[in-house]
């Protein structure tokens, strides 16, 4: 394999990282939506990944407070689940229509906050305008009751029906603050429930701003209360006190809320990491696997849990999609900028810098090749790295298996179908995946044997992402639960049986014996085989 190719990624001058919107009276305003005793003394600060400064210092919620926000939301939640469906609905249609008005607005807090591009930032008001419109419109129709068969058909009226769980707890990570934090609290909401949020302390100004835009669209006052804090006091708290969590973030955090909700027997939903494999066979279109790798591998700067991490290439194909791909990620522009004239944005914090570099570099030192990238970008921010391709990965090496969450991929060549399964399925992960081939059959047949939530077949992420109806999650280590479809909605419900018996009773008549009753049943059963009832 040849040396390193040097990287032509295009220059951009730093821009003035704090939108002029965003005054002093915006940033007290929206932090006094943060539930706190207004006794409290505690705060987190959150530092811009545009220049470090910083963005504001929160108020901190405390475990009590948490407590409280619970007990506000859970009051709030009697009256709004005997509201009809489309009340609800009609609400979220309103939030539906304004984010949308107010989209720049929040694009800009995504940005400031979280430094990626500002297209990516778009993709999350794509997103949640989706997911919003979807389930108002159809999520009755996933929660309606449902007529089953029962102990004597005609004499037994079966329903099942869907009741809310109460209050749900959602701990939403940094990396998509509107879509991960939103997206999920609509469903959950819709279904009749009351929400309490822990926003990601570096990202909560843009929950804030959704939840000031959710009370203007209708939602009653308590019904959605926002907490910020560290994990370990506030995370635990909500734990502690809601009927249900949904979290995304890490495998290890993951596995410890997964714990904490298996202690108080209630249901959890976790999305978690991910090394995502992308194969492409010999058959591909090898530009267009060029340019879906690319998509799916350095969009929100890696920092992305459904992102490509591991690119798989038949032998027969590999120079060719070798050049390819360093010639669609050398033509990435990056920078920072409130416009769309970059493509790559910024690292959020220096703690995903240093876990982008240790991993560059210790695979380096052990003999990877640095095809392109591979170096920090301070002269273009602070945080900044440049997107890296790296080759002669191998098992030893931290970058091989453990997820890196930065804009780093691997090549891995392999020779059959077969081969490529296994290397896709290596490891403890199973989130994303994704096929390149021309072979529609083929691939199918491939992505069945792929042990991951989601495969995509000429397409590196979005396809599967974007498709609302379809459950997303993630299999292993990966998670469990779904978000999205009718799962997306029914998971914020218990499964409620109500069965009413008309005219005879169940069991013996009291003019019939014990005896004689199993008889007739057991007869009953026999006739019931032979005629195939189910």
């Amino acid at each position: 394999m040849t040396a390193i190719v040097e990287n032509h990624l295009r220059h951009v001058d730093i821009p003035a990282a704090r939108p002029e919107w965003v005054t002093d009276e915006v940033i007290t305003s929206l932090a006094a939506r943060v539930f706190r005793d207004e006794n409290g003394t505690e705060s987190v600060t959150a530092y811009a990944p545009y220049d470090s400064r910083e963005i504001a210092t929160i108020p901190a919620s405390t475990a009590e407070d948490v407590r409280q926000a619970v007990e506000a939301a859970r009051l709030g939640q009697v009256a709004w689940r005997k509201r009809d469906f489309r009340e609800r609905a009609q609400v979220m249609l309103n939030f539906h229509d304004l984010f949308l008005t107010e989209q720049d607005k929040l694009i800009d807090l995504v940005q400031w906050e979280m430094g990626k591009a500002r297209f990516t930032a778009w993709q999350e008001i794509l997103q949640v305008a989706n997911i919003t419109r979807h389930y108002a419109r159809v999520g009755h129709r996933y929660l309606k009751p449902k007529g089953v068969r029962g102990a004597i058909p005609g004499l037994t009226k079966v329903a099942e029906t869907r009741v809310p769980k109460g209050v749900v707890g959602i701990i939403s990570p940094w990396n998509y603050p509107f879509y991960l934090g939103v997206g999920d609290a609509v469903p959950a909401l819709l279904a009749g429930n009351a929400v309490v949020s822990k926003a990601d302390s570096q990202t909560a100004l843009t929950l804030l701003f959704a939840r000031e835009l959710m009370g203007r669209a209708g939602l009653p006052t308590d019904l959605w209360q926002i907490v910020v804090g560290r994990g370990n006091v506030v995370g635990t708290a909500l734990i502690d006190e809601v009927d249900y969590i949904c979290f995304t973030g890490s495998t290890a955090t993951g596995r410890t809320v997964g714990e904490q909700a298996g202690r108080r027997l209630i249901g959890a939903s976790l999305e978690l990491g991910g090394k995502n494999p992308l194969i492409v066979r010999a058959d591909a279109d090898i530009a267009k696997a060029a340019e879906g790798a690319v998509a799916s591998s350095f969009a929100n700067t890696g920092q992305m849990c459904i992102h490509t991490e591991r690119v798989l290439v038949h032998t027969d194909v590999y120079d060719e999609f070798r050049k390819a791909i360093l010639d669609a990620t050398q033509s990435l522009r990056l920078g920072q900028t409130f416009d769309y004239t970059v493509d790559i944005g910024s690292l959020a914090s220096p703690a995903q810098l240093a876990t982008v570099a240790e991993h560059v570099e210790q695979a380096r030192a052990a003999g990877a090749t640095v095809l392109t990238g591979g170096r920090a970008r301070p002269d273009l921010g602070p945080l900044m790295y440049e997107p890296t391709i790296l080759e002669g990965v191998t098992s030893d090496m931290t970058v091989c298996h453990e997820e890196t969450f930065g804009p780093v991929i691997s090549l891995y060549p392999f020779s059959t179908d077969a081969e490529a399964i296994a290397l896709a399925n290596e490891g403890s992960y199973g989130l994303s995946a994704s096929i390149w081939s021309k072979d529609s059959h083929t691939a199918r047949t491939m992505a069945a044997r792929i042990r991951s939530g989601s495969v995509n077949i000429n397409d590196g992420a979005a396809a599967a992402a974007g498709s609302i109806e379809a459950p997303m999650g993630g299999m292993g280590d990966s998670g469990l639960g779904r978000r999205h479809g009718a799962e997306g909605i029914r998971k914020y419900t218990e499964a409620q049986t109500v069965a009413e018996q008309r005219g005879m009773a169940l069991g013996p008549p009291p003019s019939m014996t014990l005896d004689k009753f199993v008889a007739l049943t057991n007869g009953q059963l026999k006739l019931l085989r032979k005629l195939r009832v189910r």
